[in-house]
């Protein structure tokens, strides 16, 4: 019935002076369809519209009307394709209205927009040809309805799917398609990509101490100051977390990426200021290049996670470049990773002990309990490799409670007199659980309370809360004795021995090599930290003493306690109680003197012999020389000159003194400054101790 009236006149308010001639039931059904068209196009989202043979308006709802004219000016007389602009992104609008209206066949919900006027208003419209009783054609008869809000629902939902709703970056999904789609234009044009994976420094210690709502808005800086120094270079996304990416699609020189890298990490390592204080974080970047690292988005992220993970392990702060190397490195730490889980169940793991001695007498006053896997195919494995895999996988409380249960056990066959010290990872301390453990190890072995000593790092204090001050509390309240370890190293700070219960300070080995050699402040700084702990009625422990001259140093320093290679490494249980039966006096096995500081590490490193380069391992590094493997000469290679990369982009001049089984030793042509080298190079916890 509606058709019918829009079809008479053009309207169907032109259709009432006809009506006299129907009869009285027509009339009223004709009024009340009108009444419920007026309600529909008033109150509804619903209108309708009606062309002439030409394509020219002669109905249009009023209330579409005056959205798709100027005010004032009427749509009446207007061609349709002049009002509407039809969608051509939309799938199903591949052909325009003109090509409907001249081909006079029907279409339906097509989406458009005001022709003439820059407005956020959508409609979804339908048409069909209108013929009269004879079949000829008279225009085109339709309806449609408002879709603006469903579009800006569409948008805002879209909006969420590829933004980050927190610092308004692109989120992981739209790097993901961006990467994707860039990769597949570049692989025939033969451009280069670059991806930049970036993590945060110490962020979770500011959103553990800090508070969340300080944490958000730290991210919200941290977006704005990486949009500001990344540009128009590339695509800045977040990808959770304090995890961010970048996507270069136009570069691929690695000087300059070195320096937007760095240029990157210098921006977000300058303080913040956040409600009233300052927070200074910092910025580890991994960097991989397309095709060379990898030609597909999952290969290209995974590479450029693996030169982040590099950066990491050397000290942080810094950028690297992915390296064929890290990939194998990587499938390395899994194999590796495998066979830990197996270690613990299959008996390859047991526990050494290193003499902890008295600078009074030489007498040994205790152990410290230290991991140690024997690899039935690889033989021994240092902690230095496999301690870090167990924090990462998950496995170092396990193996933690392990070694805490064995040392209680084995100190129960020792003198009353002789204490054993168990380490406490940030991991551990963070547990809840961990005072329940230690009391199950010391009632279920019987020794005393206060032969047990936990030795905590200052790591503990990134993540310092009240639950921290109740962890020490628990701890204490057990009667254990708590050690600080490697004081002096990474977050050093004076204000946590107010408060926290230790009794003594381990004063870390980097202080102590090289002290008694003339000129070196190690023993001015060793002097400081043992006046301090005894004004905090304190013992210290000179930790990493090598050699015998640094044994009167340490004692003449006023340290209490020597624990180091000087007095042997460690050892298995059974030898520990045979020293210990025969009067526990530590024996003197170390060198008489000091020799340049040596400083452990396995980090790659570019070699050049002759013109040709090559990647090798550095195994130590000392202020004269370092010692290498993943070279191979044959013949006398002494006073072979050669260049080697200690610092990333800078060579220095050296010259081979041995090669052996793979291994050689290199002697640099100038001392180098060991400390300002090797700062960003993480610390390893006594890997070979």
């Amino acid at each position: 019935m509606i058709q019918s009236l829009r079809g008479i006149g053009g309207g169907v308010r032109r259709f009432a002076g006809g009506v006299d001639s129907w009869d009285e039931e027509t009339q009223r059904r004709a009024l009340l369809s009108l009444k419920l068209v007026n309600e529909f196009e008033e109150q509804g989202s619903g209108w309708f519209w009606q062309t002439d043979r030409e394509g020219r308006m002669t109905y249009l709802s009023s209330k579409v009307a005056c959205q798709v004219t100027p005010i004032g000016k009427p749509a009446l007389g207007l061609p349709l394709t002049t009002l509407f602009q039809i969608d051509s992104d939309q799938p199903d609008t591949e052909r325009t209205l003109g090509f409907h209206l001249s081909s006079r066949t029907s279409f339906a919900e097509y989406s458009v927009r005001p022709g003439t006027e820059d407005t956020e208003r959508w409609w979804s419209i339908s048409g069909r040809p209108m013929v009269d009783e004879r079949g000829n054609f008279q225009g085109f008869i339709g309806w449609g309805s408002d879709l603006t809000e469903k579009r800006r629902s569409e948008a805002e939902i879209t909006r969420l799917a590829l933004f980050d709703s927190l610092t308004g970056l692109a989120n992981r999904q739209r790097m993901k398609l961006s990467l994707d789609q860039t990769l597949a234009l570049t692989a025939t044009s033969y451009r280069q990509v670059s991806l930049l994976l970036l993590d945060l420094d110490r962020f979770k210690a500011v959103n553990d101490t800090l508070g969340h709502q300080v944490g958000d808005e730290l991210l919200k800086q941290v977006a704005s100051r990486l949009l500001r120094t990344v540009g128009d270079a590339g695509l800045v996304g977040r990808l959770g977390g304090d995890e961010f990416q970048v996507v270069l699609p136009s570069e691929s020189h690695r000087d300059r990426l070195a320096t937007l890298a760095n240029n990157i990490i210098v921006a977000l390592s300058a303080p913040y200021f956040i409600g009233g204080s300052s927070v200074t974080i910092g910025c580890s970047i991994g960097i991989a290049i397309a095709p060379d690292d990898g030609s597909d988005s999952e290969t290209l992220v995974r590479n450029a996670d693996l030169a982040l993970y590099a950066a990491k392990g050397d000290g942080r702060g810094l950028h690297r470049f992915y390296q064929q190397e890290m990939l194998a490195g990587a499938q390395s730490r899994k194999v590796l990773e495998d066979d830990l889980r197996q270690a613990l169940v299959q008996n390859q793991l047991h526990v050494a002990y290193q003499p902890l001695v008295a600078t009074s007498d030489a007498r040994i006053v205790g152990y410290e309990a230290l991991l140690r896997w024997e690899h039935p195919i690889r033989g021994g494995i240092s902690p230095a490799d496999f301690i870090p895999i167990a924090e990462e996988c998950g496995m170092i409380e396990t193996l933690g409670e392990w070694v805490m249960r064995t040392a209680c056990h084995d100190a129960a066959q020792w003198p009353d007199h002789v204490r054993v010290a168990v380490n406490v990872s940030p991991i551990q301390f963070a547990n809840p659980a961990l005072p329940s453990i230690v009391a199950n190890a010391l009632a279920s072995s019987g020794i005393a309370p206060d032969r047990l000593e936990l030795e905590i790092t200052e790591g503990v204090f990134l993540n310092e809360t009240a639950s921290s001050d109740a962890m020490f509390a628990s701890l204490k309240g057990l009667g254990v004795r708590l050690s600080l370890d490697d004081f002096g190293t990474g977050y050093s700070s004076l204000g946590y021995l107010r408060k926290a219960p230790f009794d003594k300070i381990k004063i870390d080995q980097s202080f102590v090599r090289g002290a008694a050699i003339a000129g070196n402040r190690n023993a001015a700084i060793i002097k400081a930290i043992v006046t301090l702990a005894d004004t905090l009625g304190m013992e210290t422990t000179a930790e990493g003493v090598e050699t015998q001259d640094e044994i009167a140093l340490i004692r003449e320093l006023g340290c209490s306690h020597i624990q180091g290679w000087v007095y042997g490494k460690a050892m298995r249980a059974e030898i520990v109680l045979e020293v210990l039966q025969a009067g526990g006096q530590a024996r003197l096995v170390g060198h008489r003197t000091s020799r340049a500081a040596r400083v452990k590490m396995l980090r790659w490193a570019k070699l050049e012999i002759g013109g040709s380069r090559g990647d090798v391992r550095i195994r130590n590094l000392s202020t004269t020389g370092a010692m290498i493997d993943g070279v191979a000469f044959d013949g006398d290679v002494e006073g072979l000159k050669v260049r080697i990369e200690i610092v990333e982009g800078r060579m220095i001049d050296a010259e081979m003194r041995w090669s052996a089984d793979g291994q050689a030793g290199i002697a640099f042509a100038e001392p180098i400054d060991l400390e300002r080298l090797t700062a960003p190079v993480s610390k390893i916890r006594r890997a070979a101790a």
